[in-house]
């Protein structure tokens, strides 16, 4: 090798060193987000509308605002999660359960009301409406944290699990002892349908229903199957009475560091990526409850009237004690209520209007 060629060996040899350095040094921003669910492309609809968004956004920024995605609670639980993204640090973005957020911002319990939705479609209009962005708008002063947009948490509508026998009415939830999340709200609602609860933790569910202490459990049917809740109840009814929903956080101190070019590119992709959960959400939750109905022993889809009547008598005992116990103001409580059924009636005039006539 002559000089001339030992010369280009060498240039040629540290080029990839030069590139590698240069975009390293492009990157300006880190986007590292939190969520508990697995990092799965197939059974939650979270994982894949995260990639989606980083995808977009890396693209949109030219690789200058990096995304990184920790799933199955590799980074801690929820409310570890939320504590760290008010700081915008080490972590900037995060998904948490309802009660999770609940801890951050207090009013998040208004959606937990019970039977709040009929259809997914009513739901997701709803979350993705600016009247819910302004309601949600709170998270910045309250807790130094901008709202994205809303997933559903395991598909939205949740389904019973028991031991005991199949629930077809109200009367069947009579004496049953429910386990619930370590949310207030699922009590109350549980007490006024008829039945006991007993609160506790994710990780302790499984034994509960092994050794009696609890007879049954609700979750969306997705996790009822990932989880194989067949193996420890044998009847499933989908009642649909509480609809789980996880919102999406970002830093607002870490959000206003952006530039605007790039706040833009966060928000468009972090709304392109709640739209394709959607679909996904709703197929996974359809799939498994066809799954339930061949695992369980007995599976029961329970009707609209029964629905409604089960409503007429947990809406009030709810609203009750988000008032008086949770100490949440009664108009905003109203409001929120307003706004939901006037989504579902303003979509089937519309549905009727452009379609029907």
């Amino acid at each position: 090798m002559n000089a001339n060629q030992s010369s280009l060996f060498a240039a040629l040899s540290v080029l990839p060193l030069a590139i590698a350095s240069a975009s390293v040094q492009a990157q300006s921003y880190e986007m590292v987000i939190a969520t508990q669910l697995p990092e799965d492309m197939s059974n939650n609809e979270v994982y894949p509308a995260l990639v989606h968004f980083k995808n977009l956004i890396e693209a949109r920024t030219d690789g200058d605002l990096e995304v990184t995605i920790f799933g199955g609670g590799q980074l801690g639980s929820e409310v570890e999660n939320g504590s760290e993204v008010q700081g915008g640090r080490t972590l900037q973005s995060t998904i948490m359960s309802s009660g999770a957020m609940s801890s951050f911002y207090g009013d998040y319990q208004a959606v937990t009301a019970p039977f709040l939705f009929t259809s997914w479609r009513q739901a997701w209009t709803f979350f993705d409406s600016e009247w819910f962005a302004d309601f949600m708008s709170g998270t910045v002063e309250e807790a130094n944290m901008r709202y994205l947009g809303t997933f559903d948490d395991g598909g939205g509508f949740v389904a019973f699990t028991n031991n005991i026998h199949l629930i077809e009415t109200l009367e069947d939830l009579e004496g049953l002892n429910i386990r619930t999340e370590e949310n207030p709200a699922h009590v109350a609602i549980m007490h006024s349908l008829g039945a006991s609860a007993t609160p506790l933790p994710w990780g302790e569910l499984i034994t509960a229903l092994e050794t009696g202490l609890a007879d049954g459990q609700f979750n969306a049917p997705v996790l009822n199957t990932t989880f194989n809740f067949d193996a420890v109840t044998d009847y499933t009814t989908l009642t649909g009475h509480v609809y789980n929903s996880a919102p999406w956080m970002v830093s607002e101190s870490w959000y206003q560091s952006l530039p605007e070019s790039h706040q833009q590119a966060l928000i468009s992709s972090a709304r392109e990526a709640i739209q394709l959960s959607h679909g996904m959400s709703g197929a996974l939750a359809t799939t498994s409850w066809v799954e339930s109905c061949e695992r369980f022993e007995a599976c029961y889809l329970m009707p609209d009237a029964e629905r409604e009547r089960m409503a007429e008598i947990a809406r009030p005992a709810w609203q009750a004690w988000i008032v008086d116990d949770f100490g949440m103001d009664e108009a905003r409580v109203q409001g929120l209520l307003d706004e939901v059924e006037r989504v579902g009636q303003q979509l089937a005039d519309d549905d009727l209007r452009i379609y029907g006539q």
